[in-house]
């Protein structure tokens, strides 16, 4: 019972939160006179108790963790809310959403996914639309500090490589993952409002501001309109859309030291460079792929193809248009683009750049040392050595995400789906990004799929949020041991 006391405590506590947060859609609702608010006010109050009753439970444990804990506590959070983030969408009598699709919906924002079996989004309660962005919200800070505070002690897939030096817990990560966060939490927040003024400045109303705003610095992409940001057809607010996708996929510390006096951190690091030339040829790719399907590259073709492509890329999933209509190469493109995400310690999603540079450094040494065997070459990433450990770790990461790739994809067509939309799907869940290719492509979303197709693809969505290490541990006997 011991071991469990840290994990109750922070689950505890992190469901007491989400309880008080379901509480603000049902003051909102109750504020604009709508009957649908005591949805929330029923969700809030088990979320609560059960959240209360399990802090209680820890007895107050306030000692250290084990790294065999830090697993299950990782894994287990993001369970437990998803599990109770579901409960509004199965009680609203106006969603009439099965416990299936309420939890792939809640899946879906907390890991930032932004995959959605909901249609009709302008018509659907204020309430399930601001919780919807609440989720997103939520989990792109929970993001954040995981990638901070919790994955490099854990050494998950080439992290412990952004391991933070004055925050070096090695076994006491509560205390110092509470000592990085409210820094982190500190920038999270002022970009959100920042972003939600811009929007409203350009022309959105108030709630689709706040929604948007909370949605986009997620990284999140879940939207007010079944036509997402094609509904408000325009330009500056793409264009604000762009910049804080991007602000998104950054990572969060170079912002806190920037912050703190070092001005240049941003423009200087090696993986903030590399997504950025990444960003830019894919831009100048696709918009030049629109002429195989019979648009002339111009600057509307350039608005469109910058947008989906910065939304496709960092994981947020917004759409304006159909870009699955723009040829065989543009799909390609789409799909390649998919996988590689933003930064590490960002909000964003996929395989991260950095661990693409790691492999090319080991690449380029590995070349060096044929040509010249008697020559001694180090791989280096952003000034600094490569350890064998960390190069070791992003092969294998590389190498599980691959193969849990293939495996969904694989698990998906036994369930009839054809091959792209089984392989899109693997691929958008994998990666966290939301829209896919086929039957769930930008036109389309997940509702007709099977309910065995939504179990798969929430725990795949789970497990490329975790970085897959930090959830396929568990399949190992040796861990319980």
């Amino acid at each position: 019972m011991n071991s469990l006391r840290p994990i109750l405590l922070v689950i505890g506590i992190l469901l007491t939160s989400l309880g008080c947060a379901q509480m603000l859609p049902a003051i909102y609702e109750l504020s604009i006179g709508d009957d649908h608010w005591p949805v929330f006010a029923f969700s809030a109050t088990i979320t609560l108790f059960f959240g209360i009753v399990m802090t209680l439970a820890s007895g107050g444990h306030t000692g250290t963790i084990s790294i065999r804990q830090a697993f299950v506590l990782t894994a287990g959070s993001w369970v437990a809310l998803t599990a109770f983030g579901a409960i509004p969408f199965v009680i609203s009598p106006v969603m009439q959403m099965s416990y299936t699709d309420a939890f792939f919906e809640a899946m879906s924002g907390i890991t930032t996914t932004g995959s959605t079996v909901i249609s009709g989004l302008d018509k659907a309660p204020r309430g399930i639309l601001l919780w919807r962005g609440e989720l997103q919200w939520i989990g792109g800070l929970g993001v954040i500090v995981m990638a901070v505070a919790v994955l490099p002690i854990l050494k998950v897939g080439g992290m412990q490589f952004f391991r933070v030096e004055s925050f070096d817990t090695s076994g006491k990560i509560l205390p110092r993952a509470t000592q990085i966060s409210g820094a982190l939490s500190l920038v999270y927040l002022v970009l959100t409002v920042i972003c939600a003024i811009a929007y409203n400045l350009a022309g959105m109303n108030r709630f689709d501001a706040v929604v948007h705003a909370m949605t986009t610095v997620a990284t999140g992409g879940m939207s007010t309109h079944d036509a997402s940001f094609g509904h408000f057809d325009s330009l500056n607010i793409e264009l604000i859309a762009i910049v804080f996708m991007i602000l998104g996929s950054l990572p969060f510390l170079l912002y806190v030291k920037m912050l703190q006096g070092h001005k240049l951190s941003l423009i200087t690091d090696h993986q903030v460079i590399g997504f950025f030339k990444i960003v830019v040829l894919a831009i100048f790719l696709a918009w030049t792929a629109q002429a195989t399907s019979g648009h002339e590259p111009g600057l509307l073709e350039l608005r469109d193809a910058a947008f989906s492509v910065v939304s496709i890329m960092t994981g947020t999933g917004y759409t304006t248009v159909d870009y699955s209509k723009w040829g065989v190469f543009s799909v390609s493109l789409f799909f390649i683009i998919m996988f590689i995400g933003g930064c590490s310690g960002s909000t964003s999603c996929g395989i991260k750049v950095f661990r693409f540079q790691v492999v090319y450094a080991n690449l380029k040494t590995g070349a060096r040392r044929m040509l010249h065997p008697h020559g001694i070459f180090i791989p280096t990433y952003n000034r600094q050595k490569l350890s064998d450990n960390v190069i070791q770790s992003v092969m294998a990461f590389l190498f599980l995400f691959v193969v849990s790739f293939l495996a969904v994809a694989f698990a998906l067509t036994l369930f009839g789906l054809d091959i792209v939309t089984a392989l899109s799907a693997a691929a958008t869940s994998l990666a966290n990004v939301g829209p896919g290719l086929g039957d769930v492509g930008p036109a389309g979303n997940f509702k007709d799929l099977p309910d065995g197709v939504k179990w798969i693809l929430s725990y795949t969505m789970l497990l490329g949020r975790l970085e897959i290490f930090a959830v396929l541990i568990f399949f190992l006997p040796k861990f319980w041991k």
